[in-house]
């Protein structure tokens, strides 16, 4: 359980941070400035012993827990027998089984193959690269509030100018945003808001691909009404682009299902993954039609790092874990247990979400930073996010006790009082 024996942050933790200010880039943000020590079930010890409820997760990287025993035991055997090699150099074993694993668990029935990559923002950008060559096209369709990532390309693809965007132009071209499926604000169904989003799709015969998060991240939290994936998969089909699902924040069992388009039924063209993928460590793959991916020609894909035989051993421990704990199973459970009291929640303007995947939107950016600041002075790692900052969100472990959820949601609870 939560227990702090210090102010927040701590001394050692400010110590830490004047040693930060000489050395780290400014810019370079943390939502709360502790420095962690380790790590227990659900729980960030800091270095000056407070621990903390992690409702966070790394921003849903450490799902199986951290620390996760397999990963571990996975990493410390790989690291005992090489750290690298670059499979673009010499490959291995590693990096292939994780493709088959990828192969299996992504949606679809259809062969498929993968590329794997170092960060969530490399894998959209490599989607993206792989369904221009594919078809012979530039555009790209994404939506308003979307989140994609920090590189020059995933920028453009990405909706909001602060803190992401602002002073860091030009951006790449080709780029077209489009209204999305935001239920609270548009009381759209969900084939109602596909057909307004791609009524606004100029010149459809050169569209590369639609990139979309079936549910969104950083912009709030935001599920589509039902039927608005379904409706946009039939329109790529149509018009002979690809769809390609960011599955980076949503994927390997966050929302309940292995990926959050299995809610929907829907299959992609390409999925792109990373954060939970491994436990931890950095990882990330795009995935798809084996035709689309096998059509890059040799030497078009790849990278120095991408692969890496440590965090793909630690990714193939994650995903034992995954199955071996029924994560879909636990996300679902935690789902069941928050979003009642989330709802029930003062001052909430909606409540939403799938399984582990959770957010309140307040009335205002103000209030979601006071309601976060309260949570982090009582010792629970929240965080927030939406396009205009106020939204409140959850991505606890998925193996969090339930008795450390609890607590901190009662603290969630106090902290969203008036």
């Amino acid at each position: 359980m939560a227990r702090l024996r210090t102010g927040i942050p701590g001394p050692r933790s400010r110590e830490l941070g004047e040693r930060r200010k000489g050395a780290v880039a400014a810019a370079v943000g943390s939502a709360l400035p502790v420095f962690v020590d380790h790590a227990e079930p659900g729980l960030l010890v800091d270095v000056d012993g407070n621990r903390l409820i992690d409702l966070a997760s790394g921003i849903a990287v450490t799902g199986v827990g951290n620390p996760a025993p397999r990963v571990a035991a996975a990493v410390h055997e790989q690291v005992d027998r090489f750290t690298h090699t670059c499979f673009t150099v010499t490959p291995y074993e590693g990096y292939v089984e994780v493709c088959e694993r990828l192969a299996e668990l992504t949606p679809g029935a259809h062969e498929k193959r993968s590329v794997l990559l170092n960060s969530g923002a490399e894998a959209v950008e490599n989607a993206v690269k792989v369904a221009r060559h594919a078809t012979g096209r530039p555009g790209v369709v994404v939506f308003d509030h979307a989140y994609h990532g920090r590189t020059n390309l995933t920028m453009a693809l990405t909706a909001k100018e602060m803190p992401y965007k602002h002073g860091f132009g030009p951006f790449a071209p080709g780029v077209r945003r489009v209204p999305g499926s935001y239920p609270l604000h548009d009381g759209l169904p969900g084939p109602e808001a596909a057909r307004r989003a791609v009524a606004a799709v100029e010149r459809p015969d050169e569209v590369a691909c639609v990139v979309v998060e079936p549910i969104q991240g950083e912009g709030g939290f935001v599920v589509p009404a039902p039927g608005f994936l379904g409706e946009l998969a039939a329109w790529c089909h149509e018009h002979g682009a690809l769809l390609v699902a960011d599955e980076v924040q949503t994927g390997f069992c966050r929302t309940g299902s292995w990926f959050a388009c299995d809610h929907e039924g829907v299959v992609p063209d390409l999925v792109a993954t990373a954060k939970g993928i491994a436990g931890g460590l950095p990882l990330a793959a795009v995935t798809g039609r084996a035709e689309v991916l096998d059509a890059v020609h040799a030497g078009g894909l790849g990278g120095t790092y991408g692969g890496n035989p440590i965090a793909c051993a630690a990714a193939l421990g994650a995903i034992d874990t995954m199955r071996e704990l029924d994560l879909n199973a636990a996300a679902r459970r935690i789902e069941a247990t928050a979003l009642p009291r989330l709802r029930a929640l003062p001052g909430v303007v909606e409540a939403r979400g799938r399984g582990a995947m959770l957010a309140v939107e307040l009335a205002s950016a103000e209030a979601a930073a006071r309601v976060a600041a309260r949570c982090h002075a009582a010792g629970v790692v929240v965080l927030t996010c939406g396009t205009r900052g106020n939204v409140v969100r959850l991505l606890p472990p998925l193996t969090i006790p339930d008795e450390v959820l609890a607590e901190g949601l009662d603290v969630l609870e106090g902290a969203m009082q008036p």
